[in-house]
């Protein structure tokens, strides 16, 4: 197969633990070509399909230069047999745009993962709503008043933006409410921003899940991250210790009753964010851990990828 990976810059790579690094390997290993651009590169002129300023890569494997370009063109983003979507948060302005210009390629007929529309359908943090049975109490608003309102029900709240990512703007106030007020002005803006508050779950002490569903089903293991030195929040770029584990028999329930639905819509890989019994949010951007998951376990995630990959070319 030929394939196209929109991602960020190759050079930003940390490839010891980067997951797109690890599909490309997969790729290459499997004797698949590997193509690269960023979505500033993509483009669409009237009478003409989506095409974009596109490198054709060889994996070395050995940091710093882990790649070699072979060669760059302008290509139509059509004639690739797959486009893998593995840009970086944050969803913002251009990453919406970038959505559209993949979509007007699918329509030109190419094959691109996860979907244009599914990913824009999905915001990361919102994604929960639709499935209230497996999360914990949870408010979105812009209004500073139902925020106190929840803290006084729950005592113990987690705040959070929409548009964060990697533990970005988390807060945590406990039951005393100290500096509740201060909080909200930082994220609520005056109204200007919706906020998400949750209550806050002690069983982020075991760490904060990452269950990977692939073409609709669980990985087998789980990567806990599990926050450091007094933090409450377990993301990796926020410090947090990844610890791969077993799927608990609640992690699996969750992740094949959603899994089938969310790939049914588009959404070849999704990664669940569980922390204990609790779905917290469903990633679908650039999901990660597949390298972590591997080191510790011998589990090939990018090989279970590639083998969904392929088998959603030939349906």
């Amino acid at each position: 197969m030929n394939l196209l990976f929109v991602a960020d810059p190759l050079d930003s790579f940390k490839i010891y633990k980067d997951t797109t690094f690890a599909m490309m390997r997969a790729a290459q290993t499997r004797q698949h070509t590997v193509s690269v651009c960023e979505p500033q590169q993509i483009s669409w002129t009237r009478g003409a399909p989506v095409q974009a300023d596109i490198s054709a890569i060889t994996l070395t494997g050995e940091a710093p230069a882990w790649y070699k370009i072979e060669s760059t063109s302008r290509r139509y983003l059509k004639n690739f047999d797959a486009i893998v979507m593995r840009k970086d948060p944050p969803f913002d302005s251009e990453y919406f745009y970038a959505t559209h210009l993949l979509e007007q390629a699918e329509r030109e007929g190419a094959r691109v993962f996860n979907q244009a529309r599914a990913l824009r359908d999905h915001p990361e943090k919102l994604a929960i709503l639709e499935f209230p049975q497996f999360i914990g109490p949870t408010l979105v608003t812009r209004a500073a008043h139902d925020i106190r309102l929840f803290h006084a029900e729950h005592k113990d709240i987690i705040l959070k933006p929409l548009d964060g990512m990697g533990g970005m703007g988390i807060f945590r106030v406990k039951e005393d409410g100290l500096n509740l007020g201060s909080i909200i002005e930082t994220l609520n803006q005056d109204g200007a921003q919706t906020v998400m508050v949750q209550k806050f779950l002690p069983a982020i002490e075991q760490g904060d899940k990452r269950v990977l569903v692939i073409g609709g089903k669980p990985v087998p293991y789980s990567l806990a991250r599990i926050p450091q030195g007094g933090e409450v929040r377990g993301n990796l770029a926020a410090g947090g210790k990844g610890v791969a584990q077993p799927l608990s028999v609640r992690d699996r329930f969750i992740a094949e009753s959603l899994g089938p639905i969310l790939n049914s819509r588009g959404l070849l890989l999704v990664g669940l964010d569980v922390i204990g019994d609790s779905l917290t949010e469903i990633n679908v951007t650039s999901p990660t851990c597949f390298q972590e998951i591997f080191d510790q376990t011998g589990f090939d995630v990018a090989a279970m990828f590639m083998d969904a990959l392929e088998q959603a070319l030939k349906a």
